[in-house]
């Protein structure tokens, strides 16, 4: 049996944080617009919040397992289930005086107390069992969606489409897979007793024993680390030159929506420019920003849109 504490299992959830608040720093200057990373929908950052998501929910898994694997120990379990459901019930509430309509409904914290409910049963079961749930859980996106779970009642099973966007979402499906992959990989190095193994390892150096710090306590950091951040950049616009970031965000967003249907770079930039002042002109650009999901002013955004991009200049690449 590996010891109370892993050290590696430490280090593992230590550099998730690490790489959380690396995430969470740059979606912080990219919103306030001190630079301009398409954070939010650059694929490659994409990728990378969806490999720190997975991360924290597949050694979440591992944890059940090694925590659960003689015995459910139903006193531990509903002790950190509620403290994550309640950091969780937290962090929408604060989101939603900061981002309104785009607050967190169903994120990360949400979706680790989730699967885990899920996933404790598995603790007990066969791994070929547990191995084939993972995989179920996985393909569903790809066969298993219905617009029966369309709109927010149903946004957390992630089987349809949510009606607004959110700053974080992190729905049951798929990732509920991730945390029962964790589940099977803890069993499998059981097995073979390579927990063991890897208890040798101490990581005692200065960068080591720091890592494991955080490691060791990642929700209290989470929870803590993006109001300070978030904070921090926030202050640097008070005392900074005031910047437009309402504009820069649309400006950006709109040139790679543009781009995608074949436009060219100058094309687009101007196309959206000309959007942006006679959204501006009309008067409404700033009821827009307060609230994007509004479908009369989403309507007239794109009747302005498709008028400036009518303009002779305006021709997509593929037909020069």
């Amino acid at each position: 049996m590996p010891p109370t504490r892993l050290a590696a299992l430490d280090l593992a959830r230590g550099l998730a944080v690490v790489a959380m608040a690396i995430y969470h720093f740059s979606w912080d200057l990219s919103w306030f617009a001190f630079v301009e990373w398409p954070v939010a929908q650059g694929q490659g950052w994409r990728l990378f919040a969806a490999s720190i998501a997975g991360s924290f929910l597949f050694l979440s898994g591992v944890g059940l397992d090694l925590a659960h694997h003689n015995q459910i120990r139903w006193r531990p379990f509903c002790r950190r289930f509620l403290v994550i459901s309640l950091a969780a019930a937290a962090v929408s509430l604060v989101t939603y005086f900061i981002f309104k309509t785009q607050y967190v409904r169903f994120g990360i914290l949400h979706c680790i107390a989730l699967s885990s409910l899920v996933a404790l049963p598995f603790t007990r079961l066969p791994l070929a069992v547990t191995g084939a749930a993972s995989v179920f859980c996985l393909s569903l996106p790809f066969w298993g969606t219905s617009s029966l779970f369309d709109g927010q009642l149903w946004l957390w099973t992630g089987l349809g489409r949510p009606e607004f966007g959110s700053v974080d979402y992190v729905p049951l499906v798929p990732w509920v897979g991730v945390t029962l992959a964790g589940v099977a990989v803890s069993r499998l190095f059981r097995q073979r007793h390579l927990w063991i193994w890897l208890s040798k390892f101490r990581f005692e150096d200065l960068t080591g024993r720091a890592t494991r710090f955080l490691g060791r306590h990642s929700l209290s950091i989470y929870l803590l680390h993006q109001p300070l951040l978030f904070g921090l950049v926030w202050l640097a616009t008070q005392v900074g030159p005031e910047i437009d970031r309402a504009s820069i965000a649309f400006i950006r967003n709109c040139t790679e929506a543009c781009q995608m249907s074949g436009y060219t770079s100058q094309t687009c930039e101007a196309a959206c420019g000309c959007t942006l002042s006679h959204l501006k002109s009309d008067e409404v650009w700033t009821d827009l920003v307060a609230d994007p999901a509004n479908q009369t002013l989403r309507n007239h955004m794109n009747n302005r849109y498709a008028l400036c991009l009518a303009e002779p200049h305006s021709i997509p690449e593929s037909l020069n």
